[in-house]
């Protein structure tokens, strides 16, 4: 990375960019290293993973090409960090739980977070606004959990979405699409409300939904390229049809 950051010899597109321009391939590598996981393509994931960490590399270079840190800083920081926030492990704390271990790996953090000078914060400060809307939305709900600010059953959060569900159909029904939208908005909000009191990963939930409707819209697509069309040449009820026929053989595999 240093060859290629070399004015003169190095290479033009690297040498042009930023944080600010390398940061969207940063995130693209991460979800490619979850998609692998995902497919269970141990293979692949080890590319990914190397693809992930020239992101760090490249962010790293140019923080030393400013003075900033380097690698070597990057790596350092971390391994005083894990050290820090396991004194299970490195220090007195033993025979913890995973749910204390867990709550201590909190109380550190807020521990660090209180170090650091900065103007007085409310309790949702902190969270990237460059994150996945599920996953930011997910992220707030935990930090207003924190506070007290929480619903104390799953059934709660039900009747909430039964509720914004409602007044979904009643923006519909007025003719106020514009408004719908955020109440789709809302919709989804208390939806991933429901996943984190499930202890369900929001985003894993979605992308499992995703690679399903993929599956089973790939079934309608072969049952019917069997019979010489294509599913533009077939009705809803009949894609209807096969897609329940696609869900019963799903179900019914061991």
């Amino acid at each position: 990375m240093a060859a290629l950051r070399t004015p003169g010899t190095g290479c033009p597109w690297d040498l042009e960019q930023s944080f600010a321009t390398i940061a969207p391939y940063t995130i693209e590598e991460a979800y490619e290293v979850a998609d692998a996981i995902a497919r269970g393509d141990i293979a692949d994931l080890r590319d990914e993973l190397g693809d992930l960490l020239l992101q760090v590399v490249f962010h790293a270079q140019m923080a030393q090409e400013q003075g900033a840190f380097d690698f070597g800083g990057v790596v350092e920081a971390i391994t005083t960090k894990m050290i820090r926030r396991h004194p299970h492990v490195f220090g007195d704390a033993k025979d913890l739980s995973p749910q204390q271990v867990k709550a201590l790996w909190g109380e550190i953090k807020a521990q660090e977070r209180a170090l650091k000078p900065k103007a007085p914060e409310g309790a949702l400060a902190g969270v990237p606004v460059n994150m996945t809307a599920l996953t930011r939305a997910l992220k707030l709900q935990e930090k207003a959990g924190k506070v007290g600010f929480d619903w104390n059953d799953a059934r709660a959060v039900l009747a909430k979405i039964r509720e914004e569900i409602d007044e979904v159909a009643a923006e519909i029904d007025a003719g106020r699409l514009d408004l719908a939208e955020g109440e789709v908005g809302d919709l989804l909000f208390v939806v991933v409300n429901l996943a984190r009191h499930l202890k369900a990963d929001p985003e894993a939930a979605l992308r499992g939904a995703n690679a399903k409707f993929e599956r089973r819209f790939g079934y309608i697509e072969g049952r019917l390229a069997a019979e010489g069309r294509k599913p533009a040449q077939a009705t809803l009820a009949e894609m209807d049809a096969l897609w329940n026929e696609a869900k019963a053989r799903e179900k019914s595999k061991p």
